[in-house]
């Protein structure tokens, strides 16, 4: 049996520091975020800073393809619950755009102003409010603190009406924390402000998944142990909940450029998400 031993939780999840050039993102994805966005805004495909919620950062971007959507992607971003926004990676709308979806980009209020609880019921707000935008099937996925996110709504209490669930055909969650325990003992907590009691009830990976959920657990074969161990943790334990998964480990990509690939409509990680 395979092992490791951590002693220093906070090196565990850090990703900058243990890839070359990796002080370079976020950075690195602002250019061509914005070089599509505006894109996206002269040709009329854009719908900026549509309101899901009371708060300031309770929004959302909707693209849409052209012609009528096939159905309704939610990308959500990461950042460890308290940085970024949607607008650092808009240009990952690209790929399923190309192949004829709509792609909803959320953002949300960052700890410590609220809790991740609070977090997961706004993404249940935004991605209800997207729902209203489109009509059809429904996909979603997320990008590390976006992949618990995303996971968290096809969990049996997500904080989603039934209409709204029973759209969800397929969520892939890239890079993404399903166990939030650890997450405690690290420098970044004091942001978090995670307890037990939160940690334990907003774990994927410690909740029942709602029934038909389909997931895919989406990770770099070069990232940090832990993120693969945290994907891998979830589709193993859904399996046995009666979820239909699967584990992906992409080759030759780290924390970062694992989202690279939904900026392609050909490339496998768009396709695994439309289950074309």
């Amino acid at each position: 049996m395979l092992g490791y031993r951590i002693d220093d939780w906070s090196d565990a999840y850090t990703n900058d520091a243990h890839i070359a050039g990796g002080h370079r993102w976020p950075a690195a994805w602002v250019e061509p975020a914005r070089r599509f966005l505006e894109a996206a805004t002269t040709s009329g495909r854009a719908r900026l800073d549509l309101g899901y919620g009371p708060r300031p950062r309770n929004r959302f971007d909707l693209f849409f393809p052209d012609g009528a959507p096939k159905g309704l992607v939610v990308f959500v971003h990461g950042g460890y619950w308290m940085q970024c926004d949607q607008r650092y990676l808009s240009h990952l709308a690209a790929g399923p755009l190309a192949r004829g979806y709509a792609v909803a980009m959320p953002t949300y209020t960052h700890c410590p102003t609220v809790r991740i609880s609070d977090i997961t019921s706004e993404i249940g707000a935004a991605v209800t409010a997207a729902a209203e935008q489109v009509a059809g099937p429904m996909m979603l996925t997320g990008h590390s603190a976006g992949g618990h996110l995303v996971s968290r709504m096809i969990c049996e209490n997500a904080p989603l009406p039934p209409h709204v669930r029973s759209r969800i055909r397929h969520v892939v969650s890239i890079s993404g924390l399903h166990d939030l325990r650890p997450l405690m003992h690290t420098a970044m907590n004091e942001t978090l402000g995670l307890i037990e009691s939160e940690a334990l009830a907003e774990s994927p990976a410690l909740l029942r998944p709602k029934d038909g959920a389909r997931i895919t657990c989406w990770v770099g074969d070069d990232e940090r142990p832990e993120f693969r161990r945290q994907s891998a943790l979830l589709a193993n334990i859904w399996t046995g909940l009666g979820a239909d998964t699967a584990l992906v480990l992409e080759p030759n990509r780290h924390h970062f450029d694992v989202v690279d690939g939904l900026a392609s409509p050909d490339h496998a990680l768009t396709r695994a998400l439309l289950e074309e």
